[in-house]
């Protein structure tokens, strides 16, 4: 088990439900097959910059967040295609990565991930319906300049 895989299946965890201590914490992982100490979870949360707060631990605002995917959309995306459970957006040429972090930060529920070439972004969502729906979402930026 990887650091990255680990630090990615803790922000899972804390998005999906409030994780008030360490020991929860530890708890989850081990129900997902992830055994880790008080020791490492420290570092894992201090490297991931979450804080606790009344509901548990959250994400750290970033300290320069980067334009948002409807900014970004509006100016780059070329095309949406649905194909099945994949949505295909075609963007300008050398602008499919900024803006795949930028939908990836969004944190839609319905997108399982997306993989980003240079100016194509594939977009994995969990079934055909759900992947209209994304496509839709996609688009909304564009009809709205």
């Amino acid at each position: 088990m990887t650091k990255s895989y680990r630090h990615g299946q803790i922000l899972k965890l804390i998005h999906a439900r409030k994780i008030h201590t360490q020991d929860e914490l530890a708890r989850e992982l081990q129900h997902t097959g992830i055994a880790a100490t008080q020791v490492t979870l420290s570092r894992d949360i201090r490297e991931l910059r979450l804080v606790k707060t009344r509901d548990g631990y959250r994400d750290m605002q970033p300290e320069e967040a980067g334009r948002g995917f409807a900014s970004l959309a509006a100016e780059f995306l070329q095309d949406v295609r649905a194909a099945q459970n994949l949505v295909v957006l075609k963007t300008s040429p050398g602008h499919a990565n900024s803006v795949a972090v930028a939908l990836d930060t969004e944190d839609w529920p319905e997108i399982v991930g997306t993989l980003a070439g240079d100016d194509t972004i594939l977009v994995i969502a969990p079934d055909n319906a759900t992947a209209e729906k994304v496509r839709k979402r996609c688009l909304a930026p564009i009809e709205e300049h």
